[in-house]
């Protein structure tokens, strides 16, 4: 299977951007699919997940009430929604796919596949 980021781009803080995250080679069903972002010099950081078979959602404290995972099954790609952007938003975002227990989808070293990443910027 094959993970395709798209959606990034530059907005202003306050402003919104809809990421996208398609799978190619299989479908999600069976999978939870994580975002995580990266900015220079961080590590990389857990913003959200959703268990395909199931709908199950999690989000980081720093993005919950402003982000929102959706999806698209006919197409088979998961949507993060980014609303109130702030400049600390700012990173590469990734999309990943695991099969591990709910409880350790926050750790990027669980996760089997990636996606190429696609930027986000948030001007101040």
């Amino acid at each position: 299977v094959q993970l395709q980021a798209s959606g990034g781009g530059l907005v202003q803080a306050g402003g919104s951007l809809r990421l996208s995250c398609a799978a190619s080679g299989r479908t999600f069903s069976g999978y939870i699919v994580g975002w995580f972002r990266q900015a220079p010099g961080k590590e990389r950081e857990f913003v959200s997940a959703f268990r395909w078979s199931g709908g199950t959602t999690r989000y980081a404290d720093s993005v919950k009430g402003r982000f929102t995972i959706s999806r698209d099954i006919a197409k088979n790609t998961l949507y993060l929604q980014m609303n109130s952007l702030k400049p600390e938003d700012t990173a590469v975002y990734y999309c990943g796919l695991t099969r591990i227990v709910w409880s350790e989808i926050a750790n990027p070293q669980r996760y089997d596949v990636w996606g190429q990443g696609t930027l986000v910027t948030v001007s101040s």
